[in-house]
């Protein structure tokens, strides 16, 4: 500054003339110097640190420099130039210094911000991730950082040491609890369902009372987001994971089996004992020659011994078309190659009602995926409703305005019976 003045001096011009313009030229040669430095650090040492990054085995700097963390640290430069030439301008330097520090600290936050954001997506990048997601703590994180670089800002600029205002703050805990509420208890939510492992990103879960009824795509600090099966999305207050009841099916996901769980109702007027002639047709069904043989011989031996009277089917022991067409569906899902063999296998009579007599199917396939699911269990129920009639079964359906139109038309019905 002084040999600028001395230079102007030689030119006769006045003292007041010479100081605006030697601290017009300092402004523009600090200026240029921090404009060049921002140049020589993008163009120069920003390149050269990303071609390092690019051109090494690792992935995770990759992700720092996709997240412009360096980007926003070069912006440091200008800034620490211009703080430091303050003492240049004395009658400007505290406001010049004031204003350097605090667009320092402001950088110094998003580049912190930038680091987080960095720092979760290489976490993503771990299976790891899925069971523990982070993402809430990052965000607790990020509003610490805002808090604290907020105060220091302030404290920067009015002068007065952070701890002041550290101080001042106990009597706004009330208004910050109410601020922060849902961030509060979604982070007292967010560790209770990481430590009991109650979900992760990519469940199915089910919560009927928020219509959530999909793959979790995201746990943050406050929400998880749901991506139904319509491909609509649902926001579930984290907190509500734990206070609410809801329904987690990656115990089903994680075995390998599905459930099938439906029931094939009879017409109980046509279950009958077995005929002789039925008994014959059934002997030549592979699934069932071994137990109508099984089955023969143990009730013959019964009859025998009790000594009993068998013109009548009433007495003693009989086959019954419903009771050997269960133990076909038993014996044709045991075979089948998409049931799955080591799970509960269960075919049984349920209590008769308005409907007739339902035969529940309950088993699970050995393919989790709904179509594929969809698909074994439509197939199993095919095959039950084309073979019931082999067996002299009727599923029972409620008569239907076809079935009207032919009893009209029946001679039964003209002759008034």
């Amino acid at each position: 500054m002084d040999f600028i003045k001395h230079q102007l001096d030689g030119y006769g011009m006045s003292e007041q003339t010479i100081g605006y313009l030697s601290n017009m030229i300092m402004v523009i040669f600090i200026a240029v110097v921090s404009i060049l430095a921002n140049f020589i650090t993008k163009k120069i040492v920003l390149k050269t640190i990303i071609h390092i990054v690019n051109n090494n085995r690792y992935t995770w700097d990759n992700i720092i420099v996709e997240k412009k963390v360096f980007h926003k640290l070069s912006h440091l430069v200008p800034a620490i130039i211009i703080y430091f030439s303050a003492s240049i301008f004395p009658a400007y330097q505290i406001l010049i210094e004031k204003a350097a520090a605090t667009y320092m600290i402001i950088v110094t936050i998003t580049v912190l911000n930038a680091l987080l954001d960095a720092f979760d997506d290489i976490y993503r990048s771990f299976e790891v991730s899925k069971i523990r997601p982070i993402k809430g703590y990052i965000q607790v994180v990020k509003i610490v950082l805002f808090i604290i670089g907020g105060i220091v800002v302030i404290s920067n600029l009015i002068g007065q040491n952070p701890l002041i205002i550290l101080s001042g703050l106990g009597a706004l805990s009330a208004v910050l609890m109410l601020v922060f509420k849902d961030s509060i208890l979604g982070l007292v939510a967010g560790v209770q369902l990481s430590s009991n492992d109650m979900v992760r990103v990519g469940d199915w879960i089910e919560m009927p009372k928020y219509h959530a009824d999909g793959d979790v795509i995201d746990i943050t600090l406050n929400t998880v987001k749901v991506m139904n099966f319509d491909k609509t999305i649902t926001m579930i207050p984290s907190y509500a994971l734990i206070s609410d009841s809801f329904k987690n099916w990656r115990g089903m996901q994680v075995s390998g089996g599905r459930r099938i769980k439906r029931s094939f109702y009879v017409d109980t007027s046509s279950i009958c004992f077995c005929t002789k002639e039925m008994i014959e047709e059934f002997q030549k069904i592979h699934y069932l020659t071994d137990y109508v043989t099984t089955r023969l011989n143990e009730i013959n031996a019964y009859n025998i011994e009790h000594q009993i009277n068998t013109e009548s089917k009433v007495n003693g022991r009989q086959l019954t078309n419903v009771g050997v067409f269960r133990e076909y569906i038993h014996q044709y899902l045991r075979n089948h190659p998409k049931i799955h063999k080591d799970m509960t296998l269960i075919v049984r009579q349920l209590a008769p009602g308005d409907n007739g007599l339902p035969l529940e199917i309950y088993a699970f396939s050995n393919d989790i995926n709904w179509g594929v699911y969809e698909s074994i269990q439509a197939d199993i129920f095919d095959h039950i409703f084309a073979v019931a009639p082999t067996f002299g079964l009727r599923a029972f359906q409620n008569p239907t305005g076809h079935d009207i139109v032919h009893l009209k038309e029946s001679p039964e019905y003209s002759r008034g019976y």
